[in-house]
């Protein structure tokens, strides 16, 4: 199980890259974020997926 130090870098990396692009570029993300809205439940599910198997898959590849 992972120590305290490597949950705290991993959750600082989640934020640095949540935190990025409102922070550079608002408007695209606002674009970007009202563009997702419109988006069907299925393709949202779909998105999801991909971002977990990507996640899960660059996990796997680092042990």
């Amino acid at each position: 199980m992972p120590d305290d130090n490597t949950l705290l870098t991993a959750l600082a990396l989640v934020l640095l890259f949540e935190g990025f692009m409102p922070f550079v570029a608002p408007a695209a993300w606002r674009k970007v974020l009202l563009q997702l809205l419109q988006f069907r439940d299925g393709q949202l599910r779909f998105f999801g997926l991909c971002c977990l198997l990507l996640a899960m898959g660059l996990l796997w590849m680092q042990q």
